[in-house]
């Protein structure tokens, strides 16, 4: 059974059709990404997963359970979390601060009460301090949000994420505002935490980020599947290169390796 089922999902916003009719399916432990022009849809597809957007139409099933019109809290709970394209995290917090609130999975008002519980409570810190070393945060752990760099925002928006234990995790856009020469370094850590067994779905404008990661692609464009499969077959589908590109340019799509946007 996929953990992540979508049937005839479709969302419309007045007489925009955002998404239509889209299937799609996530395995466990499964790394997907979603690719596609500006305004193809996939943040919307995400705002459906997490619980922001109620679908017009289709169904969404998490684990074998129906979701579709779950809130996000509620979907949190069920072990589905994601990062931002623009991060938000509590600027004059601390970036420990910002994930052991993260961690606490409560509502907000009674989550800032565990801040002060941080050196009674062992396993939370111990947890989150775990968190804090992988992203690769210990030297910023101190400092307030309000003065991180990009990438250091971009890893604590992972951490946050990752602070409520998910078993599905949405990166929306991880590698904005990085640059080129930042992106083979986030991929590793990516890859890191995709190795722990947790189910990735990805939404990346850098095509070469998307195909070096990922065991499946799917790709939209205005709305629709276009294609999906293996990051090979979807680099080389004409259709792909065709809704990127433009169908008169003879180019093709980045090599695994490269992290060109599109």
């Amino acid at each position: 059974m996929a953990q992540l089922e979508i049937a005839g999902l479709t969302i419309r916003f007045g007489g925009l059709v955002a998404l239509d009719s889209l299937d799609l399916s996530v395995q466990k432990g499964e790394f997907v990404s979603v690719i596609g022009p500006n305004g193809a849809g996939k943040t919307t597809l995400f705002n459906v997963i997490a619980g922001a957007v109620t679908p017009s139409s289709g169904s969404v099933r998490f684990e074998g359970r129906e979701v579709q019109g779950f809130r996000a809290a509620h979907m949190s709970n069920l072990g589905v979390r994601r990062s931002f394209q623009v991060a938000r995290p509590f600027a004059s917090m601390s970036v420990r601060e910002n994930i052991l609130l993260a961690s606490a999975g409560k509502p907000i008002l009674e989550s800032l009460k565990s801040l002060g519980l941080r050196h009674r409570d062992r396993e939370r810190t111990e947890f989150v301090d775990g968190i804090i070393a992988e992203l690769g945060l210990a030297k910023s752990a101190e400092r307030s949000a309000g003065e991180l760099t990009m990438g250091e925002l971009r890893r604590l928006e992972i951490a946050r994420a990752l602070a409520g234990r998910p078993s599905l995790l949405l990166l929306d856009e991880p590698a904005a505002g990085i640059g080129a020469d930042g992106i083979g370094e986030l991929a590793e850590l990516i890859r890191s935490v995709h190795r722990k067994g947790l189910t990735v779905m990805l939404v990346e404008h850098y095509v070469g980020l998307a195909l070096s990661l990922s065991d499946r692609i799917f790709v939209l464009d205005e709305g629709k599947m276009i294609a999906q499969g293996k990051p090979d077959q979807v680099r080389n589908d004409e259709r792909v290169i065709a809704a990127y590109l433009g169908k008169e340019t003879p180019r093709r799509l980045p090599n695994r390796s490269q992290g060109d946007p599109a």
